[in-house]
């Protein structure tokens, strides 16, 4: 017959058990895009660090009393809720080798005009992008930026969508480099709800769909906006010939359930977890790359292959909460 602290320690050593297994993966029973979860999950970093620490305060209580209790048990399920976490950022992955390709994607939420014309004009100059996807930038800076951009030798067009119907007056820019040809929204497509997304397509067909988004963050009271938003760019990635880059306000973790035909969201799939740096934060700035939330994403369809992803800390100083993140891509 068991004793009682060694009955207790396999009680909650089980029920611990099954928490952290959920905590690690809240996906498997479908409450990853639920109020609180989302937005635990959107830290992963922050919740391995802060789980860690737990479990070493209570397995130092557990040390002391010597006894297999409930103490001990707790410790263990921490201990291993953490590990689970860090095991899934350590395969996601910090990190990978800049590549050459043939279109070069960059996005930025430039927060409401926190980060400057010239800070952008300099992130477009710096990474040789092609596509630059900037929500929280109006056309009055989105067109400063080319004007500084040409004077120096680069050739982009640009255009906005000013808000979304019903939704908050912040609008999404786009840049888009003249070689890559004329581009136009495509304005039979709504945008996300709550903020504003578009659609652009090359005017002679020839080239890849461009999709600039910035969907509504996990907040309680805009919870099933941000779903819809998800959704939105799910049926955006319909087409293999699709990239989309912006602030999706999301992890690939909040991407669960959405994929379809192999891609993680629709049919797309996600260029930083596909090279290897899936774990790298982009927001807020003042948190460490390791710890920062990984919410800006490229995504691209599947007539396009991911050579590399990066997010840059080096404009941390330039006036957004977010990072820029780059990447380049590839014609399969």
């Amino acid at each position: 017959m068991l004793r009682r602290p060694r009955l207790s320690f396999l009680v909650v050593l089980v029920i611990g058990g099954a928490v952290a297994t959920i905590a690690v993966w809240p996906q498997l029973v479908g409450i990853h895009r639920l109020p609180l979860v989302a937005n635990l999950l959107s830290l992963r970093g922050v919740s391995a660090g802060a789980l860690g620490v737990l479990a070493l305060i209570v397995g130092a209580v557990a040390a002391r009393r010597g006894t297999w209790g409930v103490s001990a048990a707790l410790a263990l399920a921490l201990a291993a809720a953490f590990l689970g976490n860090a095991g899934v950022l350590v395969v996601r992955g910090w990190g990978a080798s800049a590549v050459d390709g043939d279109l070069t994607v960059v996005a930025w939420n430039a927060y409401g005009g926190g980060a400057s014309p010239e800070s952008v004009a300099r992130l477009v100059r710096d990474t040789g992008a092609d596509v630059v996807s900037l929500p929280e930038t109006d056309a009055f800076a989105a067109a400063e930026i080319v004007g500084i951009l040409a004077r120096e030798g680069v050739s982009m067009r640009h255009d906005t969508v000013a808000a979304a119907r019903g939704g908050e007056t912040i609008p999404t820019s786009i840049l888009i480099s003249t070689a890559l040809g004329a581009y136009a929204r495509d304005a039979s497509i709504a945008s996300t709800p709550g903020l504003p997304s578009g659609v652009w397509r090359p005017v002679d067909g020839r080239g890849p769909t461009l999709v600039a988004a910035h969907p509504m963050p996990p907040l309680p009271r805009v919870m099933d906006q941000w779903d819809a938003g998800l959704r939105w760019i799910a049926e955006q990635c319909g087409d293999p010939d699709v990239i989309v880059a912006g602030d999706l306000n999301a992890t690939v973790d909040h991407f669960a359930g959405l994929g379809a035909r192999g891609g993680i969201i629709g049919g797309c799939r996600d260029a930083a977890a596909e090279v290897g740096a899936g774990a790298q934060g982009t927001w807020p700035v003042r948190l460490p790359l390791a710890l920062a939330a990984p919410i800006d994403h490229v995504l691209v369809g599947a007539g396009w292959r991911a050579e590399s992803f990066s997010v840059l800390d080096d404009f941390d100083d330039a006036g957004s909460d977010h990072r820029p993140i780059v990447a380049t891509l590839t014609r399969r």
